[in-house]
């Protein structure tokens, strides 16, 4: 975390604050059978992970004055599908994100319920984090090309980045035709953030990263980092994340958190 700026670094801390208490609440344990897949949802959804998806939701809703408690609900839906793809009771953290997206509570506007069911179920679904896994399994038993990975990253952790910039922009009310700059800018960071993942799987040190790295070596699948090599890659981060940056010409200083997680992507060592 001391490679962050320190706004970025709040900003980090106050959202993952934020969405583990959410959890907290949404899934306290119930006096029933059900119990033990409640403290295996919690379990999997509390206290984890880098919270970016919910960080951007904040940082874009942020751009339009949006409701921190309708930004926070949309957060912890985005949350609750990013979890449920890495888990076994991935099934209920699924249910749970729409439920929270089409609940009156999350904003009084159906059509922007509406239009957050519909962008998350893409993101999710076959278009996107599905068919990129799906996509990734497949990789185990062919060669795939620069164009081929690119889109498989695109849709495996790009869409679900993209939908939660498209989200803080779906509450702010901004027409499909002023999210342009938007969508440009959560493009380019998905993909930086995953050469900058394959470039930590190979560089990284285990110990500050708190998990275990160098798992593709052997893997026989392609990359980034092996179609491109290190140097290469790392000039395409850099590039990704100064094309991330441009996007938001648009905007002033209120988009400074969305910049600087953007610069972050490169910096992380976890």
């Amino acid at each position: 975390m001391s490679a962050m700026p320190s706004s970025l670094a709040d900003a980090l801390a106050d959202v993952s604050a934020e969405i583990d208490a959410r959890f907290d609440t949404l899934l306290a344990v119930p006096g029933d059978p059900r119990a033990d897949l409640y403290r295996a949802m919690r379990h999997a959804a509390i206290g984890g992970g880098k919270r970016l998806r919910p960080l951007l939701v904040f940082a874009t809703a942020n751009l339009f004055g949006v409701d921190k408690d309708s930004a926070a609900r949309v957060a912890t839906a985005l949350e609750a599908i990013h979890v449920y793809s890495l888990i076994l009771a991935g099934d209920c953290l699924h249910a749970l994100a729409f439920e929270i997206l089409a609940d009156p509570a999350t904003h009084p506007d159906p059509f922007v319920r509406a239009d957050l069911v519909l962008d998350l179920a893409k993101a999710a679904g076959p278009a996107g984090m599905a068919g990129g896994q799906m996509m990734d399994l497949e990789a185990d038993s062919n060669r795939f090309d620069l164009n081929t990975v690119t889109r498989l990253q695109q849709m495996k952790t790009g869409a679900l980045i993209s939908a939660s910039v498209e989200a803080g922009a779906i509450l702010g009310k901004l027409p499909p035709e002023g999210r342009v700059g938007l969508r440009g800018y959560a493009h380019d960071l998905g993909l930086a953030f995953q050469i900058a993942d394959d470039l930590l799987d190979a560089e990284g040190d285990e110990a500050v990263a708190g998990k275990k790295l160098r798992k593709d070596d052997g893997a026989g699948k392609e990359t980034f980092l092996s179609l491109l090599g290190a140097d290469r890659a790392r000039e395409q981060a850099h590039m990704l994340v100064d094309q991330a940056i441009a996007h938001l010409h648009a905007y002033g200083q209120e988009a400074d958190l969305l910049r600087d997680i953007a610069r972050f992507v490169l910096e992380r060592d976890r």
